[in-house]
């Protein structure tokens, strides 16, 4: 079986391990799958995220050992020739948010996300790939081409009906939720901002700050300043087929399974970053899954060692702060107006285990009154949520503990949420504004 992701990670896995069953066909993929050992820490409740589908259905059909399951039958030839196009199979991951819990909290450490991946490829290959998916997954390319026009068509179809029961007809977009705008311009710094004192930073400008939210990155380049860094935001390499377009981390693209092009967007953003990575230059991101995916899905893109050398450059925007306030970093922060600040977590800073640093962060505000949020996946996971048919589990999600904390704030507490489509979920399922770590402490610098 030809992969498209580079599974040599599990080339000795199964050795000496009580595997329950290697399948016999798929390589190191197989082995990927088999590492399941049915502790079904996936079909519990309570803390945690693990598994997000499962919660809202209560059934073990829809858990990563009911996956794990599926794909050893698909592998062992059950399905028929063509696998992964089996209804069965989709079934079994039609709930599947890539939320990476498993990688966390599975005692087994499941890479869903990464079997996930290499299924949408294998079917992608066999039966071709929707226009939606392209849509979602060229959703960057877009951007840098028709934002404005993408900007005035999402303002028409969140206001006029028809237009949305056409885009659910059509494409499978669910009218039941507004569709987030493109920003009337997009993020543009140039030239580097700061003194400097404390060095050199590189700040990675992801899709989504970029064309939808540029405040963010705008917030992040005056907290760093303010820190005393020199800040320069990562640019296309010089020999780029594309130097003018912005830099991309591919996640859009794997998620939708279209590997090929998500290699291509991770060799431009290595080349890009050659130089900060050769310099030790800190490298830092604002979008939780975007960053991560580079720390971590990179690896699977099979592009050598160079991304084990950015990985270690690599920071999350509070992974960085938290790291330099050990090194003496002293920000003027002071809390602002007399509400507390209720900060709810990205699935993958919840992975990666990157809670420590929020808190560690919200705890450089003077006099603030902080708490993180007990909350599972948000729900939205992506265009997961924009999506007709699974509009009602997407919610459900939410409401598992995510929605009834925000509706309990008070009026003067602050929602903090770094990920995009969490926001999007805040906003559409408790009818509250959150906001990106980088502009709450931007508003909290006190006046210079």
């Amino acid at each position: 079986m030809k992969t498209h992701l580079d599974w040599s990670g599990y080339d000795t896995y199964g050795i000496g391990d009580a595997y329950s069953g290697i399948p016999a066909r798929g390589g190191n993929y197989a082995k990927a799958v088999a590492v399941c050992m049915h502790d079904r820490q996936c079909q519990r409740e309570g803390r945690g995220v693990m598994c997000p589908s499962f919660r809202i259905t209560k059934d073990p059909a829809h858990s990563t050992e009911a996956r794990v399951a599926a794909f050893k039958a698909a592998l062992n030839g059950e399905y028929g020739e063509q696998p992964f196009g089996d209804a069965r199979l989709a079934a079994a991951m039609d709930l599947c948010v890539s939320c990476k819990a498993c990688k966390k909290e599975c005692p087994s450490a499941v890479d869903m996300v990464l079997i996930k991946t290499e299924y949408l490829a294998q079917r992608n290959e066999a039966h071709g790939v929707s226009l939606r998916a392209k849509l979602f997954a060229g959703l960057p390319a877009l951007l840098s081409r028709w934002r404005l026009p993408l900007r005035w068509l999402t303002l028409a179809r969140n206001h006029l009906p028809p237009l949305a029961f056409a885009a659910e007809l059509t494409l499978g977009l669910t009218s039941r939720r507004p569709l987030p705008p493109p920003a009337a311009r997009a993020f543009a710094q140039k030239g580097p901002v700061g003194s400097g004192k404390r060095g050199e930073v590189v700040l990675f400008v992801d899709t989504f700050a970029r064309h939808f939210d540029p405040e963010i990155a705008e917030a992040a380049v005056t907290v760093l300043a303010a820190g005393g860094y020199r800040v320069s935001i990562a640019q296309a390499a010089a020999d780029d087929a594309e130097p003018g377009r912005a830099l991309c981390c591919g996640r859009t693209y794997l998620s939708m399974g279209m590997v090929g092009q998500a290699r291509a967007e991770a060799k431009r953003v290595l080349a890009a970053l050659g130089p900060a990575i050769a310099a030790g230059t800190p490298i830092v991101g604002l979008e939780p899954s975007c960053l991560l995916s580079m720390r971590d899905e990179f690896f699977s893109l099979g592009l050598g060692a160079e991304v084990g050398a950015m990985g270690k450059n690599l920071y999350l925007f509070e992974e960085f702060l938290a790291r330099e306030a050990q090194r003496g970093l002293k920000l003027p922060l002071e809390a602002r107006g007399a509400g507390k600040i209720l900060a709810h977590g990205h699935c993958h800073q919840k992975a990666f285990g990157l809670m420590k640093s929020i808190r560690k962060t919200l705890a450089m505000i003077a006099g603030a009154e902080f708490e993180i949020i007990d909350s599972g996946c948000c729900g939205m996971a992506g265009s997961f949520g924009f999506e007709a048919e699974h509009y009602e589990a997407s919610r459900k999600m939410g409401e598992i503990g995510l929605m009834p904390a925000v509706r309990a704030a008070g009026p003067a507490d602050v929602i903090v949420a770094d990920g995009f489509s969490c926001r999007h979920q805040i906003s559409d399922g408790a009818g509250r504004k959150a906001v990106h770590m980088a502009v709450l402490l931007r508003d909290a610098l006190a006046p210079a």
